[in-house]
């Protein structure tokens, strides 16, 4: 009938004990039955009136297609109920399980880029406040021992006399020279008169 007919049919039985079976072509079963029932309903909905009793009723059964057929597809993408699937109904929703894979995986991997990248931002902020910080300590550091340097050499420059900055005088000893000369010569003359003290002072001194 769907080839003969290019119609998109779908087939549910149950059979004595109440399992069920189900066909669908082209497209899935879930498709088929919203397709029917927008279009079966659709007159009604446009007879019958929102507020009387069957329009509630009508509501409630279409609602509770609706959430009876995404149940069913929910089960199905978690790997429920899968018995009564045919091939073509699980390599549908295989397709749909490995697109929604790849949308995950693409996801994840930008997600995860994104965190890389704002990381990386992060730790080249951190390494120039390193950076800097280390400069100024450095500058500190010097701009201590420059000034400790300086009060070093302001306090010993303080603290010296200004004659010790000078050179010290040479010494005079009259006494011990003269006493050395007087005592060459006396050697050298011989048995010349003594006319000094024993304080070794000359005579006109005395």
């Amino acid at each position: 009938l769907s080839v003969l007919c290019d119609a998109e049919v779908a087939l549910i039985v149950f059979s004595a004990k109440g399992k069920l079976y189900e066909y669908a072509t082209n497209s899935s079963m879930e498709t088929i039955l919203e397709r029917y029932e927008r279009y079966s309903f659709a007159e009604r909905e446009l007879v019958a009136d929102p507020d009387s009793e069957g329009g509630w009723c009508l509501e409630y059964g279409k609602l509770k297609a609706r959430v009876d057929a995404l149940q069913k597809s929910h089960k199905h993408i978690m790997g429920e109920d899968l018995d009564s699937l045919s091939i073509k109904e699980l390599q549908h929703l295989e397709q749909q399980l490995d697109v929604a894979l790849k949308h995950i995986r693409s996801r994840k991997n930008q997600v995860m880029l994104d965190t890389i990248s704002e990381l990386q931002r992060k730790e080249k902020s951190l390494f120039e406040q390193n950076k800097a910080l280390q400069k100024t300590v450095l500058e500190k550091e010097n701009a201590m021992v420059r000034q400790a340097q300086w009060e070093q050499d302001s306090q010993s420059q303080a603290s010296r006399p200004s004659f010790m900055l000078s050179p010290p005088l040479p010494t005079l000893h009259i006494g011990s020279n003269y006493h050395h000369t007087r005592s060459t010569e006396t050697e050298k003359e011989g048995d010349g008169p003594h006319t000094g003290s024993s304080s070794g002072m000359p005579s006109w001194m005395l």
